[in-house]
């Protein structure tokens, strides 16, 4: 597989996060769990993360192995929840998770990123 599609798979990843904070802004906890269809976006925004991670597992799991800094594991693990569990999870999980990972996650691929497009 190309690099090309590992930095393919680090911006879906990148514009998820994107549409989360976009979706989120201006919002406490309190207003995000009392609207669903905001949660609801959010949701399928952390489902297509650990999904570019799950391809990133399957096709360059050296990749995976290089970056520990990133809770890769914990990104699928979000998206199980989200795609089988979503009714018994619950949303201050989730609120921390986008408030807390998603822009520490966002930093972390900005680097990943520049990275490996400049052939490190």
């Amino acid at each position: 597989m190309s690099t090309d599609r590992l930095l393919l798979y680090l911006k879906e990843m990148d514009v998820a996060a994107s549409r989360i904070r976009d979706f989120i802004q201006d919002m406490d906890e309190a207003t995000f769990s009392s609207d669903t269809r905001t949660q609801m976006a959010v949701m399928m925004c952390l489902a297509l993360i650990g999904e570019a991670v799950a391809k990133l597992d399957k096709h360059y799991p050296a990749f995976l192995q290089q970056h520990p800094e990133i809770p890769w594991i914990k990104m699928k693990g979000m998206r199980n929840l989200v795609v089988h569990d979503y009714f018994r999870a619950e949303l201050s999980v989730f609120w921390k998770t986008i408030t807390q990972s998603i822009p520490d996650l966002q930093a972390r691929l900005s680097l990943l990123r520049n990275w490996h497009a400049q052939g490190e």
